[in-house]
């Protein structure tokens, strides 16, 4: 057999080079979004406060819809047991995303339909008004805090398959205790800032949000006698600090406040200690504290720690 012309053994070393010059650069590409990821997608998780080991692992994307689900049942005066049954009921129906399609009409975080009566196609999209009208059909389920989960829900939501609720109540009663302050430290993201993020970041945006899930009242302390004029502006309350690097959101927090409905101390503050961290990765929040611990974004493990300050405020620090 005639050996390979110079021409061919050239063409053959320059392929080889050139393959493994790809492979180097596939390897040094997937390292870099290691180390900027910590090797995962950015994600959260909830645990269990009473030490059985029960975990629930979830997207950024439904960390903030989870809180929006909650702070909106809380804000009406819902008990938790109303909480779980929104989420379960979220969770089946779009995995916690706000999705623009389903069967048929349906649309959004609970799959409500404009043609029964949901309200708007852009009402429906909007999780705080989604939200709002499943806690208004669900109060209206005759005894539902006494019926099993998947009954309530199928109550409000007409199913064509009743018995789906069901098999997400565990992970719906976790997020439940950790997102109306019931069980706190519970809930951790790594909270690493996601380059398909499109909201604005920094203390207005975290403001804005808040008010968006809670209500303006969110941002006043306890007895703050606010005239109806003063909160219907759009300028962020005085009352919400914002220390001098212009980066950290102050709360206050105390019982029997307006948007406490009848909260303790502790539930209120642990509420909005973990709606920070359930929105980190949206809104560019670097870290949270409340009642002696703390949260930190980007750690490798995202634990709540012993912190300095034991402030009866909820402390919220951006990153811009």
């Amino acid at each position: 057999m005639p050996e390979p012309s110079p021409t061919l053994k050239l063409r053959g070393r320059l392929f080889r080079i050139g393959a493994a010059f790809v492979v180097l650069l596939a390897l040094a590409g997937y390292l870099v979004v290691q180390y900027v990821t910590g090797g995962n997608r950015p994600g959260c998780k909830v645990v269990s406060g009473t030490g059985d080991g029960k975990a629930y692992e979830f997207t950024p994307e439904q960390a903030v819809n989870a809180a929006t689900i909650a702070a909106v049942g809380t804000g009406r005066g819902m008990p938790e047991r109303a909480v779980a049954i929104a989420l379960a009921t979220s969770i089946q129906e779009s995995g916690l995303r706000n999705i623009q399609h389903g069967d048929r009409d349906s649309l959004g975080l609970f799959q409500q339909r404009p043609s029964q009566g949901w309200g708007t196609e852009k009402q429906i999209l909007d999780p705080t008004y989604a939200a709002g009208v499943f806690y208004e059909h669900l109060a209206k389920v005759h005894d539902y805090q006494k019926l099993p989960l998947t009954v309530a829900a199928q109550r409000v939501q007409r199913s064509g398959y009743p018995e789906a609720y069901a098999k997400h109540e565990p992970d719906a009663s976790l997020l439940a205790a950790a997102l109306t302050g019931d069980s706190p430290a519970t809930l951790t993201c790594q909270g690493r800032p996601d380059a398909t993020t499109v909201q604005a970041a920094g203390p207005d945006a975290v403001r804005a949000a808040l008010v968006r899930d809670f209500g303006r009242d969110v941002l006043q302390p306890a007895g703050a006698e606010v005239s109806r004029k003063r909160a219907s502006t759009a300028s962020p309350s005085p009352t919400a600090s914002t220390e001098a690097s212009g980066r950290t959101v102050t709360l206050p927090v105390a019982a029997g406040s307006s948007p406490a409905k009848g909260r303790t101390v502790r539930e209120r503050g642990w509420q909005l200690a973990h709606w920070a961290v359930a929105n980190a990765t949206a809104l560019h929040i670097e870290r949270v504290s409340f009642g002696g611990r703390e949260w930190t974004a980007g750690n490798t493990d995202s634990q709540w720690r012993t912190a300095r300050s034991q402030a009866s405020s909820v402390r919220i620090v951006t990153g811009q």
